[in-house]
């Protein structure tokens, strides 16, 4: 086992890590949830990585993305990201997509991956990514986030839970509540950790949404 990994012993065991290094994980959203989504990822040792968005950083997006910073205002966050990558493991084979997830180009995105990461901030689009991980048999780890509130769920393969949540298709509350820097960064490591349970078998949320309220420090399971 090589060095980079010896602080994830115990916790887990050689054959763990090493089926980690080989899992095939998909990013969609490189924001403010993507950015700390995939450097837990990298770093916790998932080695097969595609990373999508089709925007770019601005100034608003430094106040809580892990990727802005002052020097890549208007760059690729996607290529950004996939920099990042290679920065914290140069084994690592990434795959940076520029494409906007959508009907044309979706389904063909997350095809042969093990895992989805739903990290995008519309309803739209976070019902597209569970249609198609619906049909390819997928999970996928989905994440909202919105000033002091933030939600997690995993979407098994047959399931429609985000149907249920985002019933109207109406915006992901970050549009109206905005951001602050924690709130990303705690939801994004709770999706890491759902992530890595699915893909050993580990007991993990299912059939409900977890609910997070760091305001009050509150945190609910919500069955489905």
């Amino acid at each position: 086992m090589r060095k980079r990994y010896i602080k994830n012993m115990n916790m887990l065991t050689k054959e763990e890590i090493s089926k980690v290094n080989s899992g095939r994980v998909c990013v969609i959203g490189c924001g403010g949830l993507g950015g700390f989504v995939i450097e837990g990822l990298v770093r916790l040792g998932f080695e097969n990585m595609t990373i999508v968005d089709n925007d770019v950083f601005d100034q608003t997006n430094l106040n809580r993305q892990l990727l802005a910073n002052e020097s890549n205002i208007s760059a690729s966050k996607s290529l950004i990201a996939s920099e990042r990558i290679k920065k914290i493991n140069s084994n690592c084979t990434v795959n940076p997509i520029t494409l906007k997830f959508d009907q044309k180009f979706g389904k063909k995105i997350i095809a042969n991956h093990d895992i989805v990461i739903d990290a995008v901030d519309n309803a739209k689009t976070k019902l597209l990514i569970e249609e198609y991980c619906k049909e390819l048999k997928i999970p996928m780890v989905h994440g909202a986030i919105g000033g002091w509130f933030g939600q997690v769920a995993n979407i098994m393969p047959g399931d429609d839970l985000l149907k249920k949540i985002y019933a109207h298709e109406q915006e992901g509350i970050e549009t109206e509540l905005g951001n602050p820097s924690f709130t990303p960064a705690v939801i994004a490591n709770i999706m890491v950790s759902e992530a890595l349970k699915i893909y050993l078998d580990k007991d993990i949320l299912s059939n409900q949404l977890l609910t997070v309220n760091l305001l009050n420090n509150e945190f609910e399971k919500i069955d489905f």
